[in-house]
């Protein structure tokens, strides 16, 4: 078996010395950087141009294409959950991005068999927000739908693998999981120029089968790259499942809702660091959400099993959780801005001018822009802005997760206040003076919500990920990408509620984005009430922000109650001692339960 010296930390379940050594830091997750940066060749120049293909291939209307599109992207970040679930608790991360990746590339070909068959096509529009039915609905549904599931799965993963390689309890490696957030953030980008540029001109001018088959193949050759590095990786067994040790503090404290809390909060069930062999690290009681803190109860009479108590750190898990809700709440504007931007400017760059000297530019190369400005700003921001603002502020990222976050919404609410006053420009020229101006007055709002995008998403991914407990990770690091589903369902619905009361108040009787003739529609109108909304958001947001305790704080904090009351006195020891076997019992009961659950890991990881 050879000499193995197992580590306990709060990142690996158990793992030997020798390989913490050879495996993990930044050679590893460079594997990560090519993966997802091929794959987002792909499945950013669909998020760019399907719109455009459900327009002209699949027949649907305007309002119908952006729809569709929001829905779809809507799925893909929702089913994250999914990805993240299943690598917390059943497959590691890597295998869970690898076998959602496969499912991806199943979508790829239904989606490549109907782009290339006109039979499968609708043959004429039929006047109606979505003409496909029958077997031609079947396969265009099942594709994206297969399409959706594969990319979400990848992005609930991969993600968290990536972090994984730096331990958090490494002073020296913790400080490289911000870098690994910004690095991660350029692949995607790099990846998403290239599709916005080669494969939307290619599905433009050449065929849109071509294009999503060149898609297939990028895609297919970084799960190759990504399972060749799987030598490399630091791979976290999955644990017990994070919704069921969710679920089982709220039923547990539910059940002990009559019980009156000691006010001892040593008295409080929890498992000692040296009493257990569990993975789980500590986590000090805090003041919030003091309901929950009953789920820690031991009833008189009962032997500790699960869902009869939970520990201090299970119940502190679910107040992390619970915190973190809030800020996910504030974000989704956001990413209804950002849905526009896929919609309806892609729509509004069909009738500009897309000229550039003999050069036909496809509208849905636009974002090319903010994609060039955020591939400069990143490595400015990694190498000139935070070693600054960190001398400042003192803090190892310059800044902190949520004031990042802050600057992205404040950024996005200036990119649609911009929006509406280009679509006013555009109209004028058009309506009044026969002109179309060209496609790239388009580009202000889309650099600018670039910059915001590149503040918010990393901002986020990592206070997720830094925040979470460590068997939640996965789970935790897909709620960036829940915030943007939502956003984009949300978008969805805002268009459909928009039409039906504009067309109820304004003169014409009609919705300021319904119909197919932009040029009569008030598409700015709609961005600046997205601006207001967001001016309140970020109000909102301000104040959840500063009620939020980052998990450091928390821990600091009660530190300091505990130095202040100071030790339990030496009575009630030798009381806990003589008489309180049962409490003693009940540790060693869940105690056991984890060397149990650990030996069953560290089978898994040598077979």
């Amino acid at each position: 078996m050879g000499e193995i010296y197992a580590v306990l930390n709060d990142d690996f379940s158990l793992q030997s010395v020798q390989n913490r050594r050879s495996k993990g830091g930044f050679k590893a997750t460079i594997f990560i950087f090519v993966m997802i940066g091929l794959e987002n060749i792909g499945f950013v120049a669909n998020m760019v141009s399907l719109v455009i293909y459900f327009m002209n291939v699949m027949k649907f209307d305007i309002s119908g294409s952006a729809t569709t599109l929001t829905n779809f992207l809507g799925t893909a970040f929702m089913l994250t959950l999914l990805g993240g679930f299943i690598s917390d608790s059943f497959v590691n991360r890597l295998n869970t991005t690898l076998a959602f990746g496969v499912i991806e590339l199943l979508g790829y070909v239904l989606l490549i068999i109907q782009a290339r068959k006109k039979s499968l096509q609708p043959a004429l529009p039929c006047g109606k927000s979505s003409c496909v039915k029958g077997g031609q609905a079947l396969l265009f549904y099942s594709a994206i739908f297969l399409m959706a599931l594969g990319v979400g799965g990848i992005r609930g993963a991969l993600p968290a693998l990536g972090a994984d390689q730096f331990n958090q309890k490494d002073s020296k490696e913790r400080k490289y999981v911000g870098s690994f957030f910004n690095w991660f953030l350029l692949s995607i980008t790099i990846g998403a120029t290239i599709g916005v540029t080669i494969i939307v001109w290619v599905s433009s001018n050449t065929s849109w089968y071509m294009g999503f088959l060149i898609s297939m193949s990028a895609a297919t050759v970084g799960l190759i790259i990504l399972a060749f590095g799987q030598p490399y990786f630091r791979v976290r067994v999955p644990a017990e499942s994070p919704l069921s040790r969710v679920l089982q503090v709220f039923v547990v404290a539910v059940r002990n809702r009559k019980l009156e809390l000691p006010e001892n909060s040593n008295e409080l069930y929890e498992i000692d660091d040296q009493d257990s062999s569990s993975h789980v690290e500590c986590i000090p009681r805090s003041t919030q959400f003091r309901s929950l803190d009953k789920a820690t109860i031991l009833p008189k009479g009962f032997k500790p099993m699960k869902w009869r108590v939970c520990t201090v750190t299970q119940v502190e898990e679910v107040k992390i959780l619970t915190r973190m809700m809030p800020i996910i709440l504030s974000t989704i504007l956001m990413n209804t801005c950002l849905a526009q931007l896929q919609t309806l400017s892609i729509q509004q760059g069909t009738i500009m001018n897309t000229r550039i000297g003999k050069f036909n530019v496809p509208p849905a190369s636009i974002p090319v822009i903010p994609l060039i400005f955020m591939s400069v700003l990143i490595p400015v921001y990694e190498f000139a802005f935070v070693p600054i603002i960190r001398k400042i502020t003192g803090h190892p990222n310059g800044i902190t997760h949520l004031q990042r976050v802050g600057v992205g919404l404040v950024l996005s609410a200036i990119s649609m206040a911009i929006a509406g006053l280009v679509e006013v420009k555009r109209k004028n020229a058009f309506n009044n003076h026969g002109e179309k101006i060209s496609l790239f007055w388009l580009s202000f709002h889309y650099a600018i919500f670039g910059v915001a995008d590149m503040f918010t998403l990393v901002g986020l991914m990592e206070f997720f990920y830094s925040e979470a407990p460590a068997g939640m990770r996965s789970l935790s690091t897909s709620f960036s990408w829940v915030s943007l589903s939502i956003g984009y369902f949300l978008s969805s619905v805002l268009v459909e509620l928009t039409d039906l009361v504009t067309s109820k108040i304004t003169k014409s009787k009609k919705g300021w984005i319904e119909g197919i003739d932009l040029n009569h529609n008030h598409v700015e109108l709609f961005y600046w009430f997205l601006a207001i909304l967001s001016v309140l958001n970020f109000a909102n947001y301000l104040y959840w922000a500063s009620w939020y305790k980052y998990k450091k704080e928390v821990s600091e904090s009660e530190m300091e109650v505990a130095l202040k009351v100071g030790p339990t006195n030496q009575k009630q020891e030798e009381e806990e001692g003589k008489g309180g076997g049962a409490m003693t019992e009940s540790k060693k009961g869940l105690a056991d339960e984890g060397k149990e659950e650990n030996g069953r890991m560290i089978e898994e990881k040598g077979n």
